[in-house]
């Protein structure tokens, strides 16, 4: 939402400060802004005090309102230039389905409880109103001039919108899609919040600085208070029945209490804060400012304690209280920042049984992470997983452990990786060492016998403390190679000899010899063999 001071009368309502409402010259200066923010959007946004821009959503052009249903984890972004919403699934952040509703939305409300979305439409004074089952408007209803703000009474299922061009709030039976009352309120209403839990309704008049506080029972004006200037959005925290106020003319967000009605503190926040929105379960609340920041405020301090860049003009913001997300609109970006808490880091590490170890061996590693509350872990050697998902066991306390075994790991230095995958108390964490495999050891026994056809047949055995199969052994007689076969499954690599190459085997000649070449994972080795005289004799014999 806008400030008052930066609003304009446009056919016969208050249109936001956006460029579909500036004059020429600030729709050229602000139309070159989404380029420029764009492109700082592509680099990883850095924790600010504990928070985090996690995603940046493209959305439609100008979206200026936002709303969750956190029953759903869907968001609703209104496209004060598009005439649209964007619907977004919070779980992958992309948007499902862009939705045509009134001219110039601005602000959008969600009830939780029969899954619909309120839209008002500044254009045409109506309310749009969403199935958000279907994603469809199913009616379109008359209310004031100039409508702004909307918020829902999840409770009694009724919508309040502050008609910000008649400076009244009109009320919907969110049953019948009926506006049932006309509140008259303050000079140029902007925001409205509701407190379900006493049905009181707080509204934000911008040119008046006060905030009417609107029986929902009676539907009458029971309050008036002052707060800061150009007060614009408003929000409930109705665990602690506390709302918070954002003045965009004074830089502040007034907090008041509920009970007393009475202003009970101001905090500084950043310039021309526009909108602010709760997350009772974290007592936090937090506040949109023009100038490109989100203000964090800790309830129970009534301080800031973050400050997170976004991108251009964001004017709305919506939280999730079950994920604790909050999503801010950039109307000059036409994205969406999505913050979350960033998360702990635990830390990971990683020992090995025996380092170096050789190749075939067992080798455990061992991970140890902490603080965590438990989960999985998974082991990797480069792009190869060695134990998946691997359930952690607790040590003491906060600190877990986890265990891989494997043989598999290929001779040289091997990166270990122990990747934690996070959960929703902790971030991810990774750990590693560099275990150093050496090649093993390989043994070559090597043989000749006659064959009753009085062929030679050499054979050779290859081992590794087991018998290695599909591996080249050579065999050679001095100088002359005589055959390379592979080694079958026994490790047995066979080469026979005949005719000709039996002259080879004369009373004077070499032995043979068998090698084996080596490998990345083994050794090379070799044997000899010789040819017994009565082989030689035979074959003589044979010859003649």
């Amino acid at each position: 939402m806008r400030a008052w001071g930066d609003r304009h009368v446009v056919a016969g309502y208050r249109g936001v400060a956006s460029p579909r409402w500036r004059p020429a010259a600030a729709v050229a200066a602000a139309a070159a802004l989404p380029l420029v923010i764009c492109a700082a959007a592509a680099r990883p946004a850095l924790a600010a005090g504990g928070y985090i821009v996690t995603a940046t959503i493209e959305v439609g052009t100008g979206p200026d309102g936002a709303a969750v249903d956190p029953t759903t984890h869907t968001a609703y972004v209104t496209n004060v230039h598009d005439d649209t919403v964007s619907v977004i699934d919070e779980t992958t952040g992309t948007v499902t389905a862009t939705i045509g509703v009134g001219g110039g939305p601005l602000t959008v409300a969600a009830d939780p409880t029969t899954h619909t979305a309120y839209v008002t439409n500044g254009g045409n004074g109506t309310v749009s109103v969403i199935d958000g089952t279907t994603s469809t408007v199913t009616a379109l209803i008359k209310v004031g001039s100039g409508p702004d703000g909307v918020a829902v009474d999840s409770t009694s299922h009724t919508a309040y919108v502050a008609n910000g061009g008649a400076g009244t709030v009109s009320v919907i039976d969110g049953t019948t899609n009926a506006v049932t009352a006309t509140i008259a309120v303050g000079a140029g209403p902007d925001g409205v919040a509701v407190d379900p839990t006493s049905h009181t309704a707080y509204v934000a008049n911008g040119g008046a600085s006060t905030v009417s506080v609107i029986d929902g029972t009676t539907n009458a004006v029971t309050a008036t208070i002052a707060v800061g200037a150009d007060p614009d959005g408003v929000a409930v925290d109705p665990t602690s029945h506390t709302a918070y106020v954002a003045n965009a003319g004074a830089g502040t967000v007034s907090v008041i209490d509920e009970t007393t009605r009475a202003v009970t503190a101001t905090i500084a926040v950043g310039a021309d804060p526009s909108a602010v929105a709760v997350d009772p379960t974290l007592q936090t609340a937090y506040v949109a400012n023009l100038a490109g920041t989100v203000s964090v405020i800790d309830e129970t301090t009534g301080t800031v304690t973050a400050t997170v860049p976004v991108g251009a003009d964001p004017s709305g913001v919506a939280v999730d209280p079950t994920l604790h997300t909050a999503y801010v609109t950039n109307e000059n970006a036409s994205t969406v920042s999505v913050i979350s808490v960033a998360q702990p880091a635990p830390v990971t590490t990683v020992t090995s049984s025996r380092n170096p170890s050789t190749f075939g061996q067992d080798v455990t590693f061992t991970a140890t992470i902490g603080p965590a509350d438990g989960g999985t872990i998974t082991f990797s050697s480069g792009s190869t997983v060695l134990c998946r998902a691997v359930s952690l066991t607790n040590v003491s306390g906060s600190t877990y452990h986890g265990t891989c075994t494997t043989r598999i790991l290929p001779a040289g230095r091997d990166t270990i990786t122990a990747v934690y995958p996070g959960d929703a108390s902790y971030a991810t964490s990774t750990g590693g060492l560099t275990q150093i495999v050496a090649q093993a050891p390989t043994a070559l026994t090597a043989r000749i016998r006659l064959s009753p056809r009085l062929a030679l047949i050499l054979t050779a055995r290859l081992t590794a403390g087991r018998p290695l199969s599909g591996q080249p052994v050579s065999f050679s007689t001095g100088h002359t190679h005589l055959c390379t076969p592979r080694t079958n499954t026994r490790g047995v690599a066979t080469c026979v000899l005949a005719g000709p190459q039996i002259c080879l085997l004369e009373p004077d000649s070499h032995p043979i010899r068998a090698s084996y070449p080596g490998s990345a994972d083994y050794r090379p080795s070799s044997a000899t063999a010789t040819c017994r005289p009565w082989f030689r004799r035979q074959l003589s014999f044979g010859a003649s």
